[in-house]
């Protein structure tokens, strides 16, 4: 089985391609697509090449990939089955994924439309056992509880504003006052004054990563005992619900509009429907849930229609 991946180079599309993607293929190929606008459009370098040899199964995300995908289909006589990692804009894709708090009833006609939890990512419950001692050894020598902070950016949702950064500081605070040891993440999102806010927060007790040099991402999810994270993220708490450890949510000043409304959609969803989540009110307690796996559960349903397509053709070639 060969598999391709498409979408745009930034980390959030290409994790939840890979994570699927590396299950059924570990030497899968990322097709990237580069956005242009205007004239610069026409003169795109191809995303794929029709000489090479047709994959079994495209992988996409993000809508600047969906006509790309559907040139592959059409250039190999629609042979890999094509999945898609959202809600696409264009028609063609033999299965689609649609995380819950975007899915609408009318999905419910489609059979080739399936929903998920969050969305998929790169981590694997198993991997956190491997990596954790190494990271407490550095953030947790003496065996202090860590609370992971990660922080995001305003997304038309949300505004990290006064009231925003207030809340942030005083659950740090709070956690630090409790005896916890926090380390906290920026994004790609974070701006540069809202980085620079921060550093009064710095201390023995307070470890931050500002965005610059090496990307402790990885190693804070391994140490973590609790996480605190910004609700203008979706792939955030995916990706640390896959420790088991619990998450919370940091409420932030909200931006009244339909993606608010989203945003809200998946965070109630979260918490109160699947109780993976919880908002945070000033503490951080331990909790239970069945830690999510997305990355397989669609691995898993994409393997099953691959070989349902290949069985019937097969029995079609032998009328």
């Amino acid at each position: 089985m060969t598999l391709w991946t498409v979408s745009v180079a930034n980390m959030g599309a290409l994790s939840q391609c890979s994570g699927v993607a590396k299950i059924l293929d570990e030497d899968f190929q990322k097709k990237i697509v580069v956005p242009r606008q205007g004239l610069a459009r026409f003169f795109q370098k191809p995303v794929f090449n029709s000489n090479e040899a047709a994959p079994d199964i495209i992988v996409s995300c993000g809508s600047e990939a969906e006509p790309h995908v559907i040139k592959m289909k059409l250039a190999y006589s629609g042979r890999p089955i094509a999945v898609h990692l959202q809600h696409p804009r264009i028609d063609g894709y033999d299965m689609v994924f649609v995380s819950r708090h975007d899915w609408k009833t009318e999905f419910e006609a489609r059979p080739n439309y399936h929903q998920m939890v969050g969305v998929p990512h790169r981590f694997i419950p198993e991997m956190w056992q491997d990596l954790r001692e190494a990271a407490r050894a550095r953030y947790a020598p003496n065996n202090e509880q860590v609370a992971v902070v990660l922080i995001g950016g305003a997304n038309g949702a949300y505004a990290y504003d006064r009231q925003s950064l207030t809340t942030i500081f005083e659950a740090i605070q709070n956690q630090v006052q409790a005896g916890w040891t926090v380390l906290l993440s920026v994004s790609r999102r974070t701006n540069s004054d809202i980085r620079a806010s921060f550093r009064t927060l710095q201390s023995d007790r307070v470890i931050i990563w500002e965005g610059e040099g090496h990307n402790p991402y990885v190693e804070y999810l391994a140490a973590a005992d609790a996480f605190l994270i910004a609700k203008d993220s979706v792939t955030m708490p995916s990706e640390a619900l896959s420790t088991g450890k619990p998450v919370y949510s940091l409420d932030l000043s909200k931006v009244p509009g339909r993606k608010l409304q989203k945003f809200e959609r998946f965070h109630t969803d979260m918490q109160e429907t699947l109780r993976l989540t919880r908002p945070y009110l000033g503490s951080l307690e331990h909790y239970d849930y069945t830690v999510p796996n997305e990355a397989k559960r669609i691995a898993s349903l994409v393997r099953s229609n691959s070989l349902h397509q290949a069985k019937s053709s097969f029995l079609f070639s032998r009328r």
